[in-house]
């Protein structure tokens, strides 16, 4: 039989279906048609959109960050040019062999290596910041779908020295610490962009236009002076090894301008390298950690006391038989002085003096008086962390806690508040902002504190504090009068005092005309010595007359040795 006369052929399809069929025909026609001339004529972003992805690419163009530099323009934190590998995991399809060369060649684990290759995101970094030779052999191998970048990593020459000062910056090139982070808007710049052609292999083949530039950061000139910094960290370290403490800090001030001219703290880290950083290392403890002053603060109680005409400077103070009772609790001199002048309680360091001269004034009095000399707030300078210590409300001491207040106990402060509080005595009376920045203008006006009388009178009586029969003979300088004075308290632990110390010393030289203040805080002396007068006042004498030096200041007492001060023992201070 022929197909021609198949009976199925024979049969006729009914009208409806053809002309269905044939509707159907037509109206997808259609319908590309339209489609095609919506795409191709009126919304053509879509199709622009999916080409350029397959050429097109838009790069960051990374801004180079600022440099930070001290005060005479010593580099002290700078961007290099590295590079980092970067990958498209669509077409990095590696060999085992391949893989094996590039995990070996950026030592890393070849899993994951792999684990990064198989992502399904359209960009992945490989390895960050990697040195410039180990760029060089990656672009060697010329391994499919993987790429370099330019970036920054953040170099810091002086490493540990200025590691609590400088902070650090992330591997995006952020601030993360120190002035880096506080400055972060002024150093950081703004990143540009530019569009390049790149062809199947991923290769840049045209540079097609630039879409934004970037813009550098600005370089910021610190207040720090290098050569002040590293004396400051090597009398420093020296010391904390020397005593076996736990830790230690050093602050320097330009009294005539309120720059902070050194910042140190022990344990420190190399921001170089910061593999297997323990919290205690980053912790900047001249703006973080709180202490009680101790006997550092009895100067501010004297202060106030000339100034609201309680005593004069010679007014006799009954601190017999070296011990005072208030209430159920009773103060004590570690050795009975019998009469003493006002003077002589700063010299002595004695806490009876001390707490008499504070009961004669009110609670009020003395809050505003720590108020007023920045004690209990931060100091706002910009750097993470930083906190304002302990100043409870004048109505609820007790009269024993506003006795104790006067020697330093109840009342806790960080060791840049402390540094600040002394500008009152090294200056006539009044307060100068700090500064992190080198200050180019005459400072702006101080904040009066106390007249310029009684900050002479308390300056005399620091410089009796450092002369024979006071407590820190040690941290008399050879060609300069110094005025300062020791501090050393129990330790809180638990809510209760324990037998660890704080040994501190605040102090300024010249004292005819006085141009830094130094304050050493040194924590938890374990080596046998903890009274401030031994174990913070030397490195005071140290770093005072290095920086002094190094500074030009030109001495106001005549050089001679100073075995006057061996000749009498120093008074044992008050705790």
């Amino acid at each position: 039989m022929k197909l021609s006369h198949s009976p199925l052929l024979a049969q006729n399809l009914p009208a409806g279906r053809s002309r269905f069929m044939l509707f159907l025909l037509m109206a997808g026609f259609a319908a590309l048609l339209v489609r095609s001339l919506y795409l191709q004529g009126v919304n053509t972003d879509f199709l622009q959109q999916k080409g350029e992805s397959r050429y097109s690419r838009v790069l960051e163009l990374s801004a180079t960050r600022g440099r930070v530099v001290d005060r005479n323009g010593d580099v002290l934190a700078v961007s290099t040019p590295v590079k980092s590998v970067w990958a498209l995991p669509e077409d990095a399809r590696l060999t085992p062999a391949q893989a094996r060369e590039a995990a070996r060649v950026l030592e890393m684990d070849v899993r994951e290596l792999n684990r990064r290759l198989g992502s399904e995101k359209d960009f992945v970094f490989v390895k960050r910041q990697v040195a410039p030779e180990v760029a060089d052999r990656v672009a060697a191998l010329g391994l499919p779908g993987i790429h370099l970048q330019k970036e920054y990593r953040r170099y810091y020459p002086a490493g540990d020295v200025t590691a609590h000062v400088l902070g650090f910056t992330g591997v995006d090139d952020k601030g993360q610490e120190g002035i880096e982070l506080a400055l972060e808007p002024i150093l950081a710049g703004k990143p540009g962009s530019r569009r390049v052609i790149r062809d199947r292999r991923g290769q840049i083949v045209e540079d097609v236009e630039s879409i934004k530039a970037p813009q550098d950061g600005r370089d910021t000139v610190l207040a720090i002076d290098a050569k002040v910094q590293y004396l400051a960290y090597a009398q420093l370290r020296q010391a904390v090894s020397d005593h076996r403490a736990k830790a230690g800090a050093v602050v320097v001030l330009d009294a005539k301008t309120g720059e902070v001219l050194a910042l140190v703290n022990l344990p420190t880290y190399n921001p170089n390298n910061r593999e297997k950083l323990s919290g205690a290392q980053l912790r900047n403890r001249v703006f973080t950690d709180t202490f009680e002053p101790g006997s550092t603060f009895k100067p501010f109680t004297a202060a106030l006391a000339l100034e609201k005409g309680k005593v004069r400077f010679d007014t006799p103070v009954q601190t017999a038989p070296g011990r005072l009772s208030i209430g159920s609790a009773t103060i004590h001199d570690a050795h009975p002085h019998g009469v003493l002048t006002v003077a002589q309680v700063i010299q002595k360091s004695s806490n009876v003096g001390a707490a008499k001269l504070a009961l004669s004034m009110t609670p009020d009095e003395m809050w505003q008086m720590f108020d007023s000399l920045g004690f209990g707030s931060p100091l706002r300078l910009g750097f993470p962390g930083e906190v304002g210590g302990r100043l409870r409300p004048a109505k609820s001491w007790r009269p024993i806690e506003q006795a104790t207040m006067s020697y330093g106990h109840g009342i806790s402060v960080t060791l840049m508040q402390l540094a600040r509080g002394y500008m009152a005595f090294a200056r006539d009376g009044d307060l100068l902002p700090l500064s992190l920045t080198r200050l180019d203008a005459p400072p702006p006006a101080g904040k009066p504190v106390f007249s310029a009388q009684t900050a002479r009178e308390v300056r005399a009586m620091l410089e009796m504090a450092v002369q024979p029969g006071g407590t820190a003979p040690k941290a008399q300088i050879p060609g300069y009068r110094v005025a300062g004075k020791t501090g050393t308290a129990h330790k809180l632990d638990g809510g209760s005092y324990a037998d660890k110390y704080v040994a501190s010393f605040v102090g300024f030289a010249p004292a005819s005309d006085p141009r830094l203040i130094v304050a050493v805080m040194i924590d938890e002396p374990s080596a046998g010595k903890y009274y401030g007068g031994e174990v913070a006042a030397p490195v005071f004498a140290q770093v005072m007359g290095g920086a002094l030096r190094s500074l030009g200041v030109a001495p106001d007492a005549p050089l001679r040795p100073l075995l006057v001060a061996r000749n009498e023992p120093p008074a044992k201070e008050e705790m």
